[in-house]
């Protein structure tokens, strides 16, 4: 049955939406500075800018096939439910159709005009997000920690479109980004977690009794970013600028994650994700500060 309660979007819109945008921007922000830092001084901007554009396609085929694959779940959840599948703007048939041929078009470009490596990483991650993360939110909470491996593979994939290579240094920005996807993800289960019990998501706090071991989940791995994120600047990869920066912002997001354990409230749990939201995207500019410096 057509959803009627809100106004009509244009096609071009609703497809915009199924490529989830803002996931996308920070997709290709990751990419870019592993694209840099695997550069090491000799960039090549033809090369850069096709590694965006093929990321960006693929990137944006796995957000539509998401929204197939997940269409009867987002059904029943009221931050989902107005989707444009949901909505009728779009067919799910269409939208498979639309996902398969960018994620194609994206591959042929990473393959023909980067190199082979970039091109399997970008389809590990997507089968990785697809066909294991995907279906694994129906079967266990565990799927946030395997949901953050294909979450933090592209900067490894930019570092592997320049140089072609996985070096062992791309793989510290690879757990950076992992390690910061728990608490952030954790802090939207918690806020969500009625309607992650209404589609039957297997969401840590929306399936246990008490609240330890979402508690733990977020203190720890909060605990090891702080450490892992200052690695840059010990290899030599980074300055002085990003270490301070790192610091700062670890103990910051550190400090957000004991307040929400402590409490446990809707509030605190908005607060992380605010300040998991500003971490990653000033943590990014501090390093192309840092690069370009």
């Amino acid at each position: 049955m057509r959803i009627l309660s809100i106004p009509e979007k244009s096609k071009s819109l609703a497809y915009l939406e199924l490529t989830k945008p803002r996931i996308t921007w920070m997709i290709l922000v990751a990419t870019a500075l592993g694209f840099f830092l695997g550069s090491k001084g000799s960039v090549d901007f033809d090369t850069f800018l096709s590694t965006l554009f093929g990321s960006g396609l693929v990137s944006s085929g796995a957000g539509a096939l998401n929204h197939f694959a997940e269409k009867d779940s987002d059904s029943l959840m009221k931050r989902t439910r107005l989707r444009p599948i949901q909505t009728g703007v779009v067919s799910s048939e269409n939208v498979r159709y639309f996902g398969i041929a960018l994620i194609i078009f994206g591959t042929l470009i990473l393959y023909f005009f980067v190199n082979p490596v970039v091109t399997v990483l970008a389809l590990v991650t997507t089968l990785l997000y697809l066909f294991i993360y995907t279906p694994l939110k129906k079967i266990t909470w565990l799927n946030t920690t395997i949901g953050a491996i294909p979450g933090a593979l592209p900067p490894v994939g930019g570092w592997a479109a320049a140089s072609g290579r996985l070096d062992p240094e791309s793989w510290v920005l690879f757990f950076i980004l992992f390690f910061w996807q728990h608490p952030h993800f954790f802090a939207i289960a918690l806020m969500y977690r009625d309607d992650y019990k209404r589609a039957n998501l297997q969401m840590l706090p929306s399936i246990e009794k008490t609240s330890s071991r979402t508690k733990r989940q977020i203190v720890w791995h909060l605990f090891l970013l702080l450490p892992v994120s200052l690695i840059p600047f010990y290899i030599g990869l980074l300055g002085p600028m990003y270490l301070i920066g790192a610091v700062v912002l670890g103990l910051i997001y550190l400090l957000s994650g004991l307040q929400m354990i402590k409490s446990y409230t809707l509030k605190s749990a908005r607060t992380l994700l605010r300040v998991s939201i500003i971490y990653l995207p000033v943590l990014f500019l501090i390093i192309i500060f840092d690069i370009f410096s």
